[in-house]
């Protein structure tokens, strides 16, 4: 059977940014610098980046290529023994996309959500008898209570067991059946996915530039903290962000690569994708920091007005005396001038560190659906920053999910059982077998196993995986056949193009004879 290859080498390069330009770039890498302390985190996952990212990269189109096959095939080909690699890659790529779709279903229902002359989370909803808002919204923040009861009706913990929700289902169902037609459409697809994220986060940057206070967030994310340099856990991290970001270990480049020309050099390719990645992630970071310093600032500024206002009433001072500005001046001031009155304040004085609103930390999920949609109702129009942010982050997922479902029906190709089934039915298949197993995360118990997966299901097994690779390839298929096989592959001397033209020949006279054999 005659190997599909790509149209063209423009289609195989926007396939792989469509595939490493994820959700993890909008949401995972910022979160990662706030909490490792901007530009703390930037160093290590630079050097991370040259060190293990692009030679890693580099390693697993190799394989595709050379192999033509999926990563259980690639690898059994390399030795019967490792085929185990493969089919870990499978694994895990597996428990990846049984978890991925439910965040693409969340931004389903913003989507949807934000058709609304109101955003619904910009508000807290009143108490059934219409005297006052909510306790449980207003004890947290509108955006808070949006996303935790109304999109995910979250359970007090992990053991409680309720029906499914009705309308995070239904979002789960059209991302999995978008994902299918995705498939059908494929080519198309890929291009949309892979450049429509540069125009909107382009966008949402010139407009965050201009809100009171982005220049505090793209300080901060600049500014490197260098204890972090000395945190073993921060090298960690740019390490494992470094694997998710590029999707090392999970089968999906070795599948792309499998569809190229066996004589096609991809070099400057595995370069240019891997440099796309991280500056997607950087220019992420940059955003979403702007958006940052917005939020924080707007913060401390409340915090201040409080203040503020507190010590005008308890001191009856006149309300041009005090400021912004010289609010914390006036806090030092009146507790030396009159301690006995201040100290009947004091635990209601507020302190107000626009540094510990920028350190404040909000990880994953809770970065891209509470303080995005929190920042979307502080601008004008936010309806129409709502439908381009969550659209776009809908975009991001999917071209990653094609990737990650690619990784799991390419191997299962390779097997006889499945070469003959056709490829619209084992994809839609393996759609419907995946969404039957995540309807499980839709129950208010789901967030919790949604961090299970994420925390424990992919982390170790990559880790383990590519340095399988690395074994495999330097000691069981050999360092000096790799050398080899890219001489004769790149080397453009006559030398090695008339070995290559012999080697065919002698081939095709063997192919022949064992034709006139049988």
């Amino acid at each position: 059977m005659e190997l599909p290859t790509w149209d063209s080498p423009v289609q195989f390069f926007m396939s792989c940014v469509s595939y490493v330009v994820g959700i993890g770039s909008v949401w995972r890498f910022p979160y990662l610098c706030q909490m490792h302390g901007g530009g703390g985190f930037l160093i290590p996952y630079l050097l991370m980046l040259f060190l293990e990212g692009m030679p890693l990269f580099y390693l697993e189109l190799a394989i595709g290529q050379k192999m033509r096959q999926g990563s259980i095939g690639a690898w059994t080909a390399i030795s019967p023994y490792l085929g185990g690699v493969g089919i870990a890659s499978v694994v895990a790529s597996i428990y990846l996309i049984l978890y991925f779709n439910i965040i693409n279903s969340w931004s389903f229902w913003y989507l949807f959500h934000s058709f609304q002359p109101v955003l619904p989370w910009s508000t807290c909803p009143y108490a059934p008898n219409g005297s006052a808002p909510l306790e449980e919204c207003t004890v947290a923040t509108p955006t808070q209570y949006f996303f935790y009861r109304e999109t995910l009706n979250i359970s007090p913990n992990i053991e409680y067991n309720g029906w499914v929700h009705p309308g995070q289902a239904l979002c789960l169902t059209l991302a999995w059946c978008l994902t299918f037609l995705f498939f059908i459409n494929g080519v198309q697809v890929v291009y949309i996915t892979s450049t429509f994220p540069y125009i909107v986060l382009t966008i949402y940057l010139i407009r965050g530039l201009t809100l009171h206070g982005a220049i505090n967030g793209i300080i901060y994310l600049f500014t490197p903290k260098m204890e972090e340099l000395a945190n073993p856990n921060a090298w960690i991290n740019a390490a494992t962000q470094i694997f998710f970001s590029l999707g090392l270990g999970f089968g999906c480049i070795i599948a792309f690569s499998s569809y190229n020309n066996y004589n096609y050099n991809f070099e400057r390719q595995a370069v240019i994708i891997s440099v796309v990645c991280s500056f997607t992630s950087i220019f992420s970071s940059v955003v979403t920091f702007a958006i940052y310093g917005f939020k924080a600032t707007l913060n401390y500024e409340n915090c201040l007005d409080r203040v503020r206002l507190l010590l005008l009433n308890t001191f009856s001072l006149a309300e041009d005396l005090i400021s912004q500005e010289n609010v914390l001046e006036w806090v030092e001031k009146l507790n030396s001038s009159f301690p006995l009155e201040f100290a009947e304040i004091a635990d209601k004085v507020e302190t107000c560190d626009l540094t510990k609103e920028l350190d404040t930390a909000v990880e994953g999920t809770g970065l891209a659906y509470i303080v995005y949609s929190e920042a979307i109702t502080n601008m004008p129009l936010p309806q129409i920053w709502s439908i381009l942010y969550f659209f776009m982050l809908l975009l991001v997922g999917m071209g990653s999910m094609i990737g990650n479902v690619t990784a799991i029906t390419t191997p299962l190709r390779d097997f006889k059982i499945f070469s003959n089934v056709r490829e619209e039915l084992l994809n839609g298949l393996m759609c419907v077998f995946c969404f039957l197993l995540a309807i499980g995360f839709t129950t208010p118990s789901g967030n919790y196993w949604l961090t299970i997966f994420n925390d424990y299901g992919c982390n170790f097994s990559l880790f383990f995986v590519v340095l399988m690779e690395l074994i495999g390839v330097s000691y069981i298929y050999g360092l000096k056949r790799c050398v080899l096989y890219f001489h004769v592959l790149y080397s453009t001397s006559e030398e090695v193009r008339g070995m290559r033209r012999t080697l065919n020949r002698v081939a095709n006279l063997i192919s022949h004879f064992g034709a006139f054999q049988v």
